[in-house]
This record gives structure tokens, sequence and C-alpha cells, in this order.
């Protein structure tokens, strides 16, 4: 499969970015702070953290949310934009700042153990628990 490239932005078009995908495909997370971070399950795509180039920095808010993870926005509307590891190698990207969130593959849930019994996903995906994931991203093996 070749590397698939698209731009996006948050809301008021402050923060752009280009991202370089190895894959066309989406996973969930499930845990208490990206729910509460995105408003609902946090569906992103995920890229190398030097795939992900961002046009112009001073608009982009960044909240270091644990020992490793970073969560950024917009600091103009408040866009929920991507996650991505404090040293910048890994980067999951919000699905809603393309354009087209529909041509991404649902392939994986993760922190299923924290997912609200109030809803569920129709697609058959891979899913993990928090302990599962956790182990597999510790691993190397991530998603």
């Amino acid at each position: 499969m070749s590397e698939l490239s698209l731009n996006g932005r948050c809301l008021c078009g402050g923060v752009t970015f280009q991202a370089t995908l190895e894959k066309r495909e989406m996973g969930v997370c499930h845990c208490s702070m990206c729910r509460r971070w995105s408003g609902g399950a946090f569906m992103v795509a995920e890229c190398a953290g030097d795939a992900l180039k961002i046009a112009d920095e001073s608009q982009l808010g960044v909240y270091k949310s644990s020992e490793w993870g970073e969560r950024c926005f917009c600091k103009s509307c408040g866009s929920t934009l991507f996650w991505r590891m404090q040293d910048h190698s890994m980067a999951a990207i919000s699905i809603q700042a393309f354009d087209d969130p529909s041509q991404f593959d649902f392939v994986q849930e993760i922190f299923v153990d924290e997912q609200p019994a109030n809803y569920t996903f129709a697609n058959k995906t891979k899913r993990m628990t928090s302990q599962e994931f956790l182990e597999a991203f510790a691993s190397g093996q991530g998603t």
C-alpha cells in the first residue's frame, strides 16, 4: 500500500497541517481522557511524528496529559486535533480534521474496558482493553 498524504485543519483554519499516513485506517479510543477531551470516542488515524507537518504552530495549543503524551488543539476555536508522544515520534490525528473522514477503514478500538455502556459501534474491529493496549504499546507492537 502506498502512503497517503492528507491536509487537515481546525474549525477556524488557524492550525493547518499535512499528514502522511501509511494506512487508510482509523481506530477509536474509549479512555476517559479522550472522551472528555474530544466530547466522545476519539476517532484517529496514526502517523509517524515526522510525517505530521504543521504549517504554523502559533495557534497550536499543547496540553501534557500524561508522562509520555500530549493533546494538541487550536487556541482560537478549541478544535481537538491530535494526540502525540511528547518526543513527537508518533501522532494520532483526529479524522474529523480531514475533509473526508469517511475514507478510513474502521479497524480498532482501544480502552474498551473504559467504554461507557450507553453506546457501541456496529463495525467488527479489533478490541483491546487498556491493559492489552498498554502492553502492546510498551512492547513496540503499538496498534
